[in-house]
């Protein structure tokens, strides 16, 4: 079974697979500052815009969302990328 990084996320801090969560949320469950967390929201925001006609079922919310799952994960091309705005708290 391929999972979500939402739902590796979930599976790590022990949630149901398909919970959400608020980014201030992710901010307090990871000890990443919410000010970055912020930032790579408005990033993937962003790439919705370049990006998004490829994937028409996502809106820009679960683009940027999805964006912020995949950054905390360190086993991620996305953490690779947006590492510089994950500073504990």
């Amino acid at each position: 079974m391929v999972y979500t990084y939402k739902q590796k996320f979930n599976k790590k801090y022990g949630f149901k697979k398909d919970e959400p969560h608020s980014l201030s949320e992710i901010s307090k469950i990871t000890g990443y500052k919410l000010s970055g967390i912020k930032t790579i929201f408005e990033k993937g925001e962003g790439a919705f815009e370049t990006a998004g006609a490829s994937r028409p079922n996502m809106n820009k919310q679960q683009w940027a969302y999805a964006r912020v799952y995949a950054s905390v994960n360190p086993n991620s091309k996305a953490y690779k990328i947006d590492k510089s705005h994950l500073i504990k708290k």
